[in-house]
Formats: C-alpha cells, structure tokens, sequence
C-alpha cells in the first residue's frame, strides 16, 4: 500500500521574494488530522563543470544562512516557470566564466524533503571554453579549480558540506570511473 497524506486546508503564513510558507492541516493514513509548515520555492540548477583534465569548478561564497564562506558548485535558483537547462547554462556562464559545448543531465533531487518544495536540477557539462563572467549585483565569489577526485575526497571526509556540491562530486566521479565521461 502506498503511504499518502492529503491536505485539507492551506494558509499562506508568509509570501516572499525567494520562498513562500504555508501551513497546511492534511489527513493522515489513520485519518487523524496533522499540520504541515511547508517551504514552497522554485528550484534551481546546478553544473558539475569538467575540464579535459577532469578539474571541476567551484565557487566559493559566503552564505548568510551558515554562517560562513561554502564551497559550491556553480548554481541558481530558478525564476517562476524557467527551464532548468537554461538556468543551469546562465549559471556556468554568470558564476565560472566558462560555457560548454557538451551537457548531461544527471536528474534531480530534493535536498530537504521534510518541509520544503525545492527541486534542484543538475548537470554535468564537458568541452568547455571561456566566457565572461557576469555576477548579480549582490553576488561576490570566486570560481576555482579542483581536482574531481580531490572534490569527491573533499565531500566524503566531511569538508564540503553543500548538498548538491557533495551530490554532484559523487555522481561525476561515479560517472568518470565507469568510463562514462
């Protein structure tokens, strides 16, 4: 039997530039009633960015939420109704300065399941040549170059904590070693 709860009611608690909440009331299998404080956001992409010589870029940039400066894969949050692929192209361009000749999508996944909608896309992007970075006005990082197997090292030990960063290094490194890129 699949496991389903179903929403009776939904007020929206706060209505954001980024996120929306809502607190829903749903009923659960056994028909009690439970509540829901659910994060309701677009999305975004992400780019696992190869060199021929299997580095990968990073950006490094402080995050207010942590508290401190992460190293992440080049990423953005989608606009209402964007196409992942195209956000994931700007992305690569905006944050790394570089563009790609060939992409892979490597799905989706949600890095908080528990109370939150949002969905990041990835993908891996080889053949790549330079561009012109173009930050937002509030973005201040720096892209660099790690070796993959340093990345996938760097995630397993606990030294990159970003999800989709840490899910990104694996599914690349994974790829790479079965002789897929």
């Amino acid at each position: 039997m699949a496991h389903f709860e179903e929403k009776l009611t939904s007020d929206v608690i706060y209505d954001g530039r980024v996120v929306h909440l809502t607190r829903d009331e749903v009923r659960l299998e056994n028909g009690a009633v439970g509540v829901r404080e659910i994060v309701h956001h677009n999305g975004g992409a992400c780019v696992v960015a190869l060199t021929d010589d299997r580095k990968v870029y990073v950006v490094r940039q402080y995050r207010y939420a942590t508290g401190r400066e992460m190293w992440e894969l080049p990423a953005g949050k989608l606009e209402k109704g964007e196409d992942p692929f195209e956000a994931a192209q700007r992305e690569l361009t905006e944050e790394a300065g570089v563009t790609a000749r060939h992409w892979r999508d490597l799905g989706y996944f949600w890095p908080t399941v528990g109370y939150c909608t949002e969905r990041i896309y990835m993908y891996l992007a080889t053949g790549l040549e330079p561009a012109a970075m173009h930050l937002d006005e509030d973005e201040f990082l720096e892209p660099e170059l790690i070796p993959l197997e340093e990345l996938a090292a760097r995630s397993l030990a606990g030294e990159i904590r970003d999800a989709k960063t840490v899910i990104g290094a694996l599914k690349a490194k994974a790829l790479v070693d079965a002789g897929e890129v």
